[in-house]
Protein backbone atom coordinates (compact mmCIF):
# COMPACT_ATOMS: atom_id res chain seq x y z
CA UNK A 1 0.00 0.00 0.00
CA UNK A 2 2.77 2.56 0.62
CA UNK A 3 4.15 2.76 -2.74
CA UNK A 4 0.96 3.46 -4.66
CA UNK A 5 1.28 7.28 -4.81
CA UNK A 6 -0.66 8.57 -8.05
CA UNK A 7 -0.71 11.97 -9.53
CA UNK A 8 -3.38 14.36 -8.35
CA UNK A 9 -6.27 14.15 -10.25
CA UNK A 10 -9.70 15.84 -10.59
CA UNK A 11 -11.41 11.99 -10.35
CA UNK A 12 -9.93 11.72 -7.13
CA UNK A 13 -10.91 15.20 -6.01
CA UNK A 14 -14.46 14.57 -4.31
CA UNK A 15 -12.66 12.12 -2.23
CA UNK A 16 -10.14 14.54 -0.99
CA UNK A 17 -12.63 17.20 -0.59
CA UNK A 18 -14.83 15.52 1.51
CA UNK A 19 -11.80 14.00 3.91
CA UNK A 20 -10.41 17.77 3.96
CA UNK A 21 -13.97 18.40 5.20
CA UNK A 22 -13.11 16.38 8.12
CA UNK A 23 -10.06 17.76 8.88
CA UNK A 24 -9.49 19.95 11.70
CA UNK A 25 -6.93 22.60 10.47
CA UNK A 26 -6.98 26.07 8.74
CA UNK A 27 -3.80 25.56 6.95
CA UNK A 28 -3.95 26.99 3.67
CA UNK A 29 -1.61 24.08 1.93
CA UNK A 30 -3.83 21.52 1.64
CA UNK A 31 -6.94 23.14 -0.08
CA UNK A 32 -7.47 21.30 -3.80
CA UNK A 33 -6.92 24.53 -5.38
CA UNK A 34 -3.40 24.69 -3.67
CA UNK A 35 -2.39 21.22 -4.16
CA UNK A 36 -3.78 21.33 -7.79
CA UNK A 37 -1.64 24.89 -8.66
CA UNK A 38 1.32 23.79 -7.06
CA UNK A 39 1.68 20.39 -7.50
CA UNK A 40 4.06 20.12 -10.56
CA UNK A 41 6.52 22.01 -8.72
CA UNK A 42 6.96 20.44 -6.09
CA UNK A 43 5.82 16.76 -7.86
CA UNK A 44 3.10 15.90 -5.34
CA UNK A 45 1.37 12.86 -5.19
CA UNK A 46 -1.13 11.48 -3.00
CA UNK A 47 -2.80 8.18 -1.67
CA UNK A 48 -5.97 7.10 -0.25
CA UNK A 49 -5.86 4.44 2.67
CA UNK A 50 -9.72 4.61 3.04
CA UNK A 51 -9.92 7.58 6.18
CA UNK A 52 -7.08 9.53 4.59
CA UNK A 53 -4.98 11.21 2.10
CA UNK A 54 -1.55 10.84 2.20
CA UNK A 55 0.69 13.34 0.24
CA UNK A 56 4.25 13.14 -1.10
CA UNK A 57 6.08 15.30 -2.44
CA UNK A 58 9.37 14.55 -4.45
CA UNK A 59 11.02 18.17 -5.35
CA UNK A 60 13.25 19.93 -4.12
CA UNK A 61 13.64 16.97 -1.80
CA UNK A 62 11.53 13.93 -1.27
CA UNK A 63 9.19 14.28 2.11
CA UNK A 64 5.53 14.37 2.91
CA UNK A 65 3.20 16.49 4.28
CA UNK A 66 0.36 16.05 6.47
CA UNK A 67 -1.96 13.50 6.12
CA UNK A 68 -6.19 14.84 5.67
CA UNK A 69 -8.79 13.39 7.06
CA UNK A 70 -10.69 12.72 10.20
CA UNK A 71 -7.07 12.71 12.72
CA UNK A 72 -9.36 11.31 15.74
CA UNK A 73 -10.16 8.45 13.86
CA UNK A 74 -7.10 6.65 13.89
CA UNK A 75 -6.59 4.33 16.38
CA UNK A 76 -3.06 3.73 15.84
CA UNK A 77 -0.70 6.23 14.22
CA UNK A 78 1.93 3.65 14.18
CA UNK A 79 0.28 1.53 11.85
CA UNK A 80 0.65 3.78 9.50
CA UNK A 81 3.60 2.95 6.56
CA UNK A 82 4.59 6.26 6.35
CA UNK A 83 4.90 6.62 9.91
CA UNK A 84 8.90 5.21 9.76
CA UNK A 85 12.00 5.79 11.03
CA UNK A 86 13.81 8.51 8.81
CA UNK A 87 10.63 9.81 7.77
CA UNK A 88 10.47 13.63 7.40
CA UNK A 89 6.99 15.54 7.27
CA UNK A 90 6.38 19.34 6.50
CA UNK A 91 3.56 21.84 6.86
CA UNK A 92 2.13 19.87 9.45
CA UNK A 93 -0.65 21.97 11.24
CA UNK A 94 -0.49 22.45 14.62
CA UNK A 95 -3.01 20.08 16.23
CA UNK A 96 -1.87 17.21 14.26
CA UNK A 97 1.78 18.55 15.64
CA UNK A 98 0.17 18.22 18.89
CA UNK A 99 -1.43 15.00 18.67
CA UNK A 100 1.51 13.09 17.36
CA UNK A 101 3.58 14.61 20.09
CA UNK A 102 1.73 12.76 22.18
CA UNK A 103 0.65 9.25 20.71
CA UNK A 104 4.06 9.15 19.34
CA UNK A 105 6.24 10.33 21.86
CA UNK A 106 9.57 9.56 21.84
CA UNK A 107 9.56 8.69 18.32
CA UNK A 108 9.18 11.75 16.60
CA UNK A 109 11.52 15.34 16.93
CA UNK A 110 8.89 18.37 16.50
CA UNK A 111 10.32 21.63 14.81
CA UNK A 112 8.69 24.69 14.79
CA UNK A 113 7.97 26.20 10.87
CA UNK A 114 7.38 29.75 11.48
CA UNK A 115 8.10 30.88 8.02
CA UNK A 116 5.16 28.70 7.14
CA UNK A 117 2.42 29.83 9.17
CA UNK A 118 -0.54 31.28 7.68
CA UNK A 119 -2.10 34.35 8.61
CA UNK A 120 -5.53 34.65 9.89
CA UNK A 121 -7.47 37.53 9.49
CA UNK A 122 -11.12 38.67 10.69
CA UNK A 123 -12.90 38.94 7.29
CA UNK A 124 -15.10 41.98 9.54
CA UNK A 125 -11.59 43.90 9.89
CA UNK A 126 -10.18 43.70 6.69
CA UNK A 127 -13.83 44.99 5.29
CA UNK A 128 -13.88 48.06 7.69
CA UNK A 129 -10.24 48.89 8.36
CA UNK A 130 -11.35 50.21 11.89
CA UNK A 131 -9.08 51.96 13.71
CA UNK A 132 -5.99 53.67 14.17
CA UNK A 133 -4.13 50.04 13.39
CA UNK A 134 -5.28 50.24 9.84
CA UNK A 135 -4.53 54.32 9.45
CA UNK A 136 -2.16 53.71 6.87
CA UNK A 137 -3.72 50.95 4.70
CA UNK A 138 -6.72 53.75 4.69
CA UNK A 139 -5.18 56.55 3.26
CA UNK A 140 -3.59 53.97 0.79
CA UNK A 141 -6.93 53.13 -0.03
CA UNK A 142 -8.45 56.22 0.19
CA UNK A 143 -5.33 58.01 -2.57
CA UNK A 144 -6.13 54.88 -4.96
CA UNK A 145 -9.84 56.14 -4.88
CA UNK A 146 -9.46 59.74 -5.37
CA UNK A 147 -6.36 58.96 -8.28
CA UNK A 148 -8.02 56.64 -10.36
CA UNK A 149 -11.31 55.84 -12.30
CA UNK A 150 -11.84 52.34 -11.68
CA UNK A 151 -14.40 49.18 -12.20
CA UNK A 152 -13.98 46.27 -10.17
CA UNK A 153 -15.62 43.20 -10.42
CA UNK A 154 -15.86 39.44 -9.42
CA UNK A 155 -13.60 37.26 -11.05
CA UNK A 156 -15.24 34.78 -13.75
CA UNK A 157 -14.64 32.95 -16.60
CA UNK A 158 -14.64 35.83 -18.93
CA UNK A 159 -11.97 36.91 -17.14
CA UNK A 160 -9.37 34.37 -16.92
CA UNK A 161 -7.58 35.99 -19.88
CA UNK A 162 -7.29 39.15 -18.72
CA UNK A 163 -6.17 37.75 -15.90
CA UNK A 164 -3.34 35.54 -17.31
CA UNK A 165 -2.36 38.66 -19.54
CA UNK A 166 -1.95 40.87 -16.20
CA UNK A 167 0.06 38.12 -14.37
CA UNK A 168 2.48 38.00 -17.70
CA UNK A 169 3.10 41.85 -17.11
CA UNK A 170 3.61 41.77 -13.83
CA UNK A 171 6.14 38.87 -14.01
CA UNK A 172 8.11 40.66 -16.64
CA UNK A 173 7.90 43.62 -14.28
CA UNK A 174 9.28 41.59 -11.41
CA UNK A 175 11.67 39.79 -13.57
CA UNK A 176 10.35 36.22 -12.83
CA UNK A 177 13.36 34.80 -15.24
CA UNK A 178 15.42 35.33 -12.41
CA UNK A 179 13.90 34.22 -9.85
CA UNK A 180 13.34 29.93 -9.55
CA UNK A 181 10.19 31.10 -6.81
CA UNK A 182 8.07 33.50 -8.73
CA UNK A 183 8.38 31.39 -12.09
CA UNK A 184 6.89 28.72 -10.02
CA UNK A 185 4.31 31.27 -8.71
CA UNK A 186 3.38 31.88 -12.25
CA UNK A 187 3.00 28.08 -13.67
CA UNK A 188 0.88 27.95 -10.25
CA UNK A 189 -1.38 31.05 -11.54
CA UNK A 190 -2.21 29.84 -14.54
CA UNK A 191 -2.68 26.20 -13.75
CA UNK A 192 -5.27 27.33 -11.35
CA UNK A 193 -6.91 29.87 -14.17
CA UNK A 194 -6.83 27.21 -16.87
CA UNK A 195 -8.79 24.49 -14.20
CA UNK A 196 -11.39 27.91 -13.27
CA UNK A 197 -14.42 25.61 -13.69
CA UNK A 198 -13.23 22.45 -12.25
CA UNK A 199 -12.17 23.94 -8.67
CA UNK A 200 -15.22 24.31 -6.75
CA UNK A 201 -15.61 28.09 -5.12
CA UNK A 202 -12.59 29.03 -6.86
CA UNK A 203 -13.35 33.03 -6.85
CA UNK A 204 -11.62 36.60 -7.12
CA UNK A 205 -11.89 39.63 -8.04
CA UNK A 206 -10.78 42.41 -10.42
CA UNK A 207 -9.51 45.58 -10.49
CA UNK A 208 -9.57 47.80 -13.96
CA UNK A 209 -8.71 51.44 -15.00
CA UNK A 210 -9.66 52.01 -18.91
CA UNK A 211 -10.33 48.92 -19.10
CA UNK A 212 -7.03 47.33 -18.40
CA UNK A 213 -6.35 45.22 -15.68
CA UNK A 214 -4.25 46.53 -13.05
CA UNK A 215 -4.99 44.38 -9.58
CA UNK A 216 -6.27 41.14 -9.22
CA UNK A 217 -6.85 38.19 -6.64
CA UNK A 218 -7.51 34.66 -6.25
CA UNK A 219 -9.34 32.92 -3.46
CA UNK A 220 -10.93 30.02 -2.60
CA UNK A 221 -13.22 28.87 0.85
CA UNK A 222 -11.40 26.67 2.85
CA UNK A 223 -14.24 25.66 5.30
CA UNK A 224 -17.49 27.08 6.30
CA UNK A 225 -15.97 30.20 8.13
CA UNK A 226 -12.37 31.01 6.53
CA UNK A 227 -11.66 31.96 2.84
CA UNK A 228 -8.05 31.33 1.65
CA UNK A 229 -6.63 34.07 -0.91
CA UNK A 230 -3.94 32.47 -2.45
CA UNK A 231 -2.69 35.35 -4.87
CA UNK A 232 -2.81 38.86 -4.98
CA UNK A 233 -1.21 41.16 -7.64
CA UNK A 234 -1.25 44.46 -8.50
CA UNK A 235 0.81 47.00 -10.92
CA UNK A 236 3.70 48.54 -9.36
CA UNK A 237 3.03 51.89 -10.64
CA UNK A 238 -0.50 52.17 -9.32
CA UNK A 239 -0.19 53.69 -5.71
CA UNK A 240 -2.85 52.04 -3.62
CA UNK A 241 -3.39 48.85 -5.88
CA UNK A 242 -2.68 46.11 -3.38
CA UNK A 243 -4.79 47.85 -0.77
CA UNK A 244 -7.35 48.48 -2.69
CA UNK A 245 -7.79 45.32 -4.54
CA UNK A 246 -7.70 43.54 -0.55
CA UNK A 247 -10.71 45.81 0.23
CA UNK A 248 -13.04 45.70 -2.24
CA UNK A 249 -12.87 41.62 -2.55
CA UNK A 250 -12.92 41.15 1.25
CA UNK A 251 -15.98 43.55 0.97
CA UNK A 252 -17.51 41.31 -2.21
CA UNK A 253 -16.97 37.89 -1.17
CA UNK A 254 -16.16 37.61 2.67
CA UNK A 255 -19.00 38.76 3.89
CA UNK A 256 -20.08 35.22 4.90
CA UNK A 257 -16.62 34.26 6.41
CA UNK A 258 -15.27 35.11 9.93
CA UNK A 259 -12.23 34.67 8.97
CA UNK A 260 -9.58 34.81 6.19
CA UNK A 261 -6.13 33.29 5.22
CA UNK A 262 -3.98 35.29 3.55
CA UNK A 263 -1.38 32.17 3.54
CA UNK A 264 2.56 32.05 4.85
CA UNK A 265 5.16 35.03 4.06
CA UNK A 266 7.96 32.12 3.45
CA UNK A 267 10.65 33.67 5.49
CA UNK A 268 10.34 36.84 3.00
CA UNK A 269 11.18 39.99 5.43
CA UNK A 270 9.11 42.44 3.23
CA UNK A 271 6.12 40.12 3.00
CA UNK A 272 6.36 39.49 6.67
CA UNK A 273 6.30 43.19 7.10
CA UNK A 274 3.44 43.92 4.86
CA UNK A 275 1.11 40.77 6.41
CA UNK A 276 1.94 41.83 9.78
CA UNK A 277 0.96 45.34 9.13
CA UNK A 278 -2.97 43.97 8.57
CA UNK A 279 -2.95 43.16 11.94
CA UNK A 280 -3.84 39.09 12.06
CA UNK A 281 -6.00 37.98 14.39
CA UNK A 282 -3.88 34.72 14.48
CA UNK A 283 -1.78 32.20 12.78
CA UNK A 284 -2.33 28.94 11.54
CA UNK A 285 0.69 27.53 12.89
CA UNK A 286 3.00 24.59 11.14
CA UNK A 287 5.82 22.35 12.10
CA UNK A 288 8.40 20.11 10.71
CA UNK A 289 8.45 16.38 12.30
CA UNK A 290 11.14 14.15 11.87
CA UNK A 291 10.11 10.59 12.92
CA UNK A 292 12.84 8.84 14.85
Amino acid sequence: MKNIYSPLSFDDMPLYLDLLSKNRSRASDYSFANLWGWAPYYDLEWRFDGRLCWIRQKYPCECYWAPVGPWDEVENWRDCPEIESGARFIRVPGKLSEMWGQVLEGSVEITESRDQWDYIYLSSELRSLPGNRFHKKKNLLKQFQKSYVYAYNSLTEADVEAVLNMQTEWCRWRDCESSESLLAENDAVARMLVAWNKIPGLCGGIIRIDGVPVAYTMAEPLNEDTLIIHFEKAAGDIKGGYQAINYLFCNDAGENFTYINREQDLGDEGLRHAKLSYNPADFSRKCEILVR
